[in-house]
């Protein structure tokens, strides 16, 4: 589950923002603890902790003294938010740049795209 791909915190903390996009965690719901995590990952607890403060960091959630940490109002509309900007900047723009080496202009990236679109979605290509 947990990769060398970027640092355990990192990916706690995307894991964590998954769920909230996914629905698991809602809105106003309670997170697992920072040793709930650390057990089922089988990390430090400071590593989930800091994963987890980072989302504390960014508003997406936050703590109640004594009870837990807990979702954000908003949470779900800004990890959606930062994960399309984040789509753009890695997929997008890359896509956008080898189509240009390429010589494919928009039209034909754009027909590209609904090509794909349509055979992810099982109807013919245009």
């Amino acid at each position: 589950m947990i990769d060398d791909s970027k640092p355990i915190f990192q990916q706690i903390a995307e894991r964590i923002e998954s769920d909230v996009l996914d629905g698991v965690l809602r809105e106003e719901g309670q997170v697992p603890s920072t040793n709930e995590i650390a057990a089922f990952y089988r990390i430090n607890p400071a590593t989930a902790a800091k994963g987890v403060n980072l989302l504390v960091d960014e508003g997406l959630l936050y703590k109640r003294r004594g009870i837990g940490m807990f979702v954000a109002s908003g949470a779900r509309a800004a990890v959606l938010a930062k994960r399309r900007q984040q789509f753009y900047r890695h997929y997008v723009q890359p896509l956008q740049l080898e189509a240009a080496k390429l010589g494919i202009d928009k039209e034909e990236l754009i027909t590209l795209i609904q090509r794909s679109a349509a055979d992810y979605e099982g109807t013919p290509a245009p």
